[in-house]
C-alpha cells in the first residue's frame, strides 16, 4: 500500500513564486520574502499556477517534511498578499511603563519601577506601532512577527514576584 505524498499549493493572482536551487522567492503586493527549503529526498517544483511538493519515499520523516514545507510556502504566500498582524496589550497596576520602538529595538522603560530599561529585539522587516496601551506588530514574514511578539512578551516576564499580585507586563491578545 503506497500512500500519496505529493501536495499542491495554488498560487493566487498577483503573487509569483520562483525557485533557484534551494531558495524560494515569493513576490506579491506587500513585498518579497525569501526562504531556503532543503531536505533529503524532497522535491519542490514550480508550475504555472501551482507548486508541487513531493517526496521520493513514503517514510514518516519525509511525509512530515512535505507537510511542513507546504505550510511554510502557504505562509509565505499569505504574507506577501495579506500580511500578518499581532496585537499586544500593555498591563500595569503599580508602575506606568514607557514603551517605544526605535529602529530594530523595542524599549520598555520603568517596568516594575526598574531604573534600567529592558530592550527587546525586532526581527526582519517587522513594523511595531504603539497606540496608548496597545502594541501592534505587523509584517510579511509570519516567523519574524511571531518571534518579535514573543521577544517583547519574554522581556516583561516577572521573576522574584508573585505573578498573581504583580500582573504587569505586555501580553499577546490577538494573532492574525
Amino acid at each position: 500500500m503506497v500512500k500519496e505524498i505529493a501536495r499542491t499549493i495554488e498560487i493566487p493572482e498577483g503573487v509569483s513564486v520562483s525557485f533557484s536551487q534551494d531558495l524560494c522567492t515569493v513576490k506579491g503586493p506587500k513585498g518579497t520574502v525569501e526562504r531556503k527549503f532543503w531536505y533529503p529526498g524532497i522535491r519542490i517544483e514550480s508550475r504555472e499556477e501551482e507548486i508541487l511538493v513531493d517526496a521520493d519515499s513514503s517514510r514518516k520523516e519525509q511525509r512530515a517534511m512535505v507537510g511542513t514545507f507546504t505550510s511554510h510556502i502557504k505562509n509565505l504566500i499569505i504574507g506577501v498578499s495579506d500580511g500578518f498582524e499581532c496585537k499586544m496589550k500593555i498591563v500595569y497596576s503599580h508602575f506606568p511603563m514607557q514603551v517605544k520602538a526605535e529602529g530594530k529595538t523595542f524599549i520598555i522603560g520603568n517596568f516594575l519601577g526598574e531604573k534600567k530599561p529592558r530592550v527587546a529585539k525586532i526581527l526582519g522587516e517587522t513594523k511595531v506601532k504603539v497606540n496608548g496601551n496597545e502594541v501592534i506588530i505587523s509584517g510579511i514574514n509570519k516567523e519574524d512577527v511571531g518571534q518579535t511578539a514573543a521577544n517583547i512578551e519574554q522581556k516583561t516576564k516577572i521573576k522574584r514576584f508573585d505573578p498573581r499580585t504583580f500582573q504587569d507586563g505586555i501580553y499577546i491578545v490577538q494573532k492574525a
